[in-house]
């Protein structure tokens, strides 16, 4: 590779400096494997290879039947109050006319989209109950009547439907007095297995400030969200920064990062009848 690289021609300094950064960060690379171990410019640009399945995904990486359905609203500004009444007097009357129906937390965008508020729904029964719902929005009366009110406070809405990861569990209701990130990434097609047997082992660096993991069904494919409890932004930062002190949570970022096309980071705050807080 060296002698590849020697051989090309260049023009002036600049490029003579960028191939010898390459040289390096090769060498680097092929003196750490023949050492024993992987490169990290080796990890950072694999993807191992999937095994065939008759299985699928969603059976190896979720062990529930619960199906989650996450909703997304973006709010007109100057109606945020009506709203948050609205969402509550909907969600409570929804939960008393199909108790499967569990909202399971609410909170609103604070650094991200702002005027946007995230709200997490959980189907005990997965689709039975998902289709129950549906149905019930659509026909019943009472819930018509506080969707219409509801909508027009709102500029958009989007929707998925979600399974857990099967070493997340499921997010129970809480009062940690906290604040909250949600991290969402698309990761490439056919890669989220690699993803979960990453994160099966990388969620044991960061386990006490874990709350959820999904990923979708419905909507937008092959999407997943994380969602991370902190007291506050300098919280945040310091379990970040713990987390790469610890051996192997470089490796879980490493063979992670090149499964991810696109990526977000919301941080929350709960609302007032989240049963998360």
């Amino acid at each position: 590779m060296l002698t590849l690289m020697r051989s090309v021609s260049y023009r002036g300094a600049k490029n003579f400096l960028i191939f010898s950064v390459i040289r390096t960060l090769s060498s680097t690379s092929v003196t750490n494997a023949t050492a024993g171990g992987e490169g990290w410019l080796s990890k950072l640009l694999h993807v191992r290879k999937i095994e065939p399945t008759k299985d699928s995904h969603s059976k190896l990486l979720s062990d529930t039947e619960k199906i989650y359905e996450l909703q997304i609203h973006d709010v007109k500004p100057d109606l945020i109050e009506p709203y948050l009444k609205g969402y509550e007097a909907f969600s409570q009357k929804l939960h008393q006319k199909s108790e499967p129906a569990e909202l399971v937390g609410s909170w609103r965008v604070e650094i991200g989209n702002q005027d946007q508020f995230v709200h997490i729904w959980r189907y005990n029964r997965g689709y039975v109950n998902a289709n129950q719902v549906l149905t019930l929005c659509r026909e019943d009366q009472e819930l018509n009547a506080l969707s219409k009110d509801l909508v027009k406070n709102i500029i958009s809405r989007n929707s998925q439907y979600m399974l857990p990861f099967s070493f997340w569990g499921d997010p129970e209701p809480q009062n940690r007095n906290s604040m909250y990130e949600m991290r969402s990434y698309v990761l490439k097609p056919g890669t989220m297995i690699e993803w979960g047997n990453n994160w099966a082992r990388g969620i044991n660096y960061r386990k006490s400030s874990a709350v959820a993991g999904f990923f979708s069904q419905i909507g937008q494919l092959y999407m997943v969200h994380h969602i991370w409890t902190y007291k506050d932004l300098l919280s945040r930062k310091e379990i970040r920064e713990a987390a790469w002190r610890k051996p192997g949570w470089d490796e879980c970022v490493a063979y992670t990062v090149p499964l991810i096309r696109e990526m977000r980071s919301r941080w929350l705050r709960p609302t007032s009848f989240s049963p998360i807080k």
